[in-house]
């Protein structure tokens, strides 16, 4: 597998915002223990790389010369 990182810095940033948001969500017992799929986001912004986008094609980091 190709684990080149195709998401870029904005992109990351809102990923592991809406992660935290998610798991804070679910420690507080607001939204139960679905909040917990915030890990998900919160590791591919970790990794920057997404599964999906390479799926996909999409690519959100700029280009390396």
């Amino acid at each position: 597998m190709n684990f080149t990182k195709n998401a870029g810095t904005v992109d990351r940033a809102l990923r592991a915002i809406v992660g935290l948001v998610l798991i804070a969500l679910a420690l507080t017992g607001t939204i139960g223990a679905w909040g917990w799929i915030g890990v998900v986001p919160l590791v591919t912004a970790a990794l920057g790389w997404c599964p999906a986008y390479t799926l996909l094609g999409i690519k959100t980091c700029p280009t390396q010369q």
